[in-house]
């Protein structure tokens, strides 16, 4: 195919875009890495449409990770994407592929007329942060040293809370005994708590002890189940703190009827965020 005459007019990158995480933890061979720190993003193919349009690639991530790595050929893994930088990328898509305004219609929550605004991406680029991991949380004479989450432990995560939420809400069935309830009720609530614990450990690089650093994630999940809740509390609202930084802050609008002042989160659900530009 490399000699196809037709080559010239493949598609080219439309945009050029910069990581939030500089580039840095992608495992080696996720990231081609580039030499001025930016990365070219090219228009979606027909196939590309096609993958984000389908239910069950969407469910299981499989859409993301294809389009991402059909639209930005330096990220050969998107997988293993940090968690910070998969927004980014998809806002770069949609830039690449539709443009840079986007259409948003939300409801006043002062007199509930509809709005319809214009938005411009590019905006909303610039406007995402990377979180600081560099500066250790110190508890104690311990020194916990965070990571984003890939793509790949994200998804996943969300996977297992949905059909752990799913489980729970089988139980209003009324063909469920109390006792059937309550046993399932205290199964799930279990299993919720390991997901936390293991989606914070996810979160941490390592632990540094005064006689050692401990980067086995085996060691982190174990001590994490055995430490103080008010210590468990205080590693968990860091992580989400810091999480806060790196997301999209919502859209300060104004109501074209009653003038009333509200935010509008932005939530990049691909079939929603993709399917209105058809």
């Amino acid at each position: 195919m490399s000699n196809n005459p037709l080559q010239s007019y493949f598609r080219k990158p439309a945009i050029y875009v910069r990581l939030p995480s500089g580039g840095q933890f992608y495992p080696e061979g996720a990231l081609e890495v580039t030499d001025n720190g930016e990365y070219p993003v090219l228009p979606m193919t027909t196939l590309d449409e096609i993958t984000y349009r389908t239910p069950d690639a969407l469910f299981n991530g499989q859409a993301v990770v294809n389009v991402i790595q059909s639209c930005v050929p330096n990220i050969k893994d998107a997988w293993k994407v940090p968690g910070m930088d998969v927004d980014t990328l998809l806002i770069a898509i949609r830039i690449a592929t539709y443009g840079h305004q986007m259409d948003v219609s939300t409801k006043c929550p002062a007199c509930n007329t509809d709005n319809d605004y214009g938005v411009d991406l590019r905006g909303m680029l610039d406007q995402i942060k990377s979180p600081d991991y560099n500066a250790p949380m110190t508890q104690g004479d311990l020194e916990i040293f965070f990571q984003p989450m890939s793509y790949k432990q994200m998804n996943d995560n969300n996977l297992v809370q949905f059909e752990e939420q799913r489980a729970l809400q089988a139980l209003n069935d009324p063909e469920v005994s109390d006792t059937q309830r309550a046993r399932a009720l205290g199964e799930a609530l279990t299993k919720i708590t390991t997901i936390t614990t293991r989606a914070l450990a996810q979160n941490i690089k390592a632990v540094k002890t005064p006689h050692a650093l401990v980067n086995d994630p085996r060691h982190i999940v174990e001590w994490l189940g055995n430490c103080d809740r008010q210590n468990f509390n205080k590693i968990r609202d860091y992580i989400i703190d810091n999480k806060k930084v790196g997301e999209i802050p919502p859209l300060k609008l104004k109501c074209n009827n009653c003038s009333q002042e509200y935010e509008q989160p932005i939530t990049l659900d691909m079939a929603n965020f993709f399917g209105d530009a058809s």
